[in-house]
């Protein structure tokens, strides 16, 4: 069956037609987008997660990519997929708008075509949007041909995660780093090595105490079911091919040392099921909790004696 799975979903994503997106313009940013947008169209109540503007920021690929998910919705690797979304997304902004915290900078780490600062109410939050230039300069003409306006408490932050010191850079971008900080990283640790993964933890680990952190990563076969090891399977040779190779799976242990050697305190967390609300999985769609990956939320603690 898995390798079954796999096949078709390779038959289906090699087909969709990425050539008028730049070399360096990350395709997963525009199939992660479609997965949420799916989510409203494709499935059925209770609503996940919401955002309205996945559609119109996919552009040109709107139709050929959601009708993937129209035409084939019960496939269980596009329905994976639209679980993973929309989890990780309410997850992270259910605590980003907690509010009990104070904190009114928020940087989105590889943004993508991430929708917050577009469908929010402006004023409380400052968001800076990090990820490739090029990803970045098709967001922005996306935006424009959508009419979404940028509002003025955005801020795009280029950056080369292999070359480019993050903290520096959102520094020079107007980050105040005498206050804290809520970051979301969510679908990128899995391209990376568990070096570079630290590296970077470590960088956000220097901002002040109080800053948050969600972060998501994908876990070891050993670990995960079998929807999530068929998913997996079904994927991750696709994404190689498109050149982004999956390289790390971790363990919540393993994330948890992660966050602890860089600075953070591990607040919470939670694979699919428990990462929202339990009447959210009441369900009469294609929609199931996968143990595929798995969501930290940590918090940089106040020194001693505070």
């Amino acid at each position: 069956m898995i390798c079954l799975e796999s096949n078709r979903y390779r038959g289906l994503m090699t087909r969709a037609d990425f050539t008028g997106i730049a070399p360096r313009v990350s395709r997963t940013a525009f199939t992660a987008a479609a997965a949420r947008a799916a989510h409203l169209l494709v499935d059925v109540q209770p609503v996940i997660f919401s955002d309205t503007l996945a559609a119109k920021l996919l552009g040109d690929h709107a139709e050929e990519l959601l009708a993937y998910h129209h035409v084939h919705g019960t496939h269980p690797v596009l329905a994976g997929a639209r679980a993973q979304a929309v989890c990780r997304s309410r997850f992270t902004e259910d605590r980003l708008r907690r509010g009990n915290s104070g904190i009114d900078q928020y940087v989105i780490l590889g943004a993508g075509l991430d929708s917050f600062a577009y469908r929010s109410a402006p004023g409380r939050f400052r968001v800076f949007e990090v990820d490739r230039a090029a990803t970045q300069a098709a967001k922005r003409e996306l935006l424009e041909r959508a009419g979404v306006a940028v509002p003025a408490s955005v801020t795009f932050v280029p950056v080369d995660f292999e070359a480019d010191p993050l903290r520096e850079r959102l520094v020079q971008s107007g980050l105040d780093p005498f206050r804290p900080v809520f970051v979301s990283w969510l679908g990128v640790t899995m391209y990376l090595t568990r070096e570079a993964i630290l590296a970077t933890l470590t960088d956000l680990g220097g901002f002040a105490p109080g800053s948050e952190i969600v972060t998501d990563h994908v876990l070891p076969a050993e670990l995960r079911d079998a929807a999530g090891n068929g998913y997996a399977e079904a994927v991750a040779p696709v994404a190689a091919e498109q050149g982004e190779p999956w390289r790390t799976f971790l363990s919540p242990a393993a994330m948890a040392d992660l966050l602890r050697e860089a600075g953070f305190e591990v607040v919470e967390q939670a694979g699919q099921r428990e990462s929202v609300a339990p009447e959210l999985w009441n369900r009469t769609d294609a929609l199931r909790p996968a143990a595929l990956s798995a969501l930290a939320h940590a918090r940089i603690p106040e020194p001693p004696g505070i």
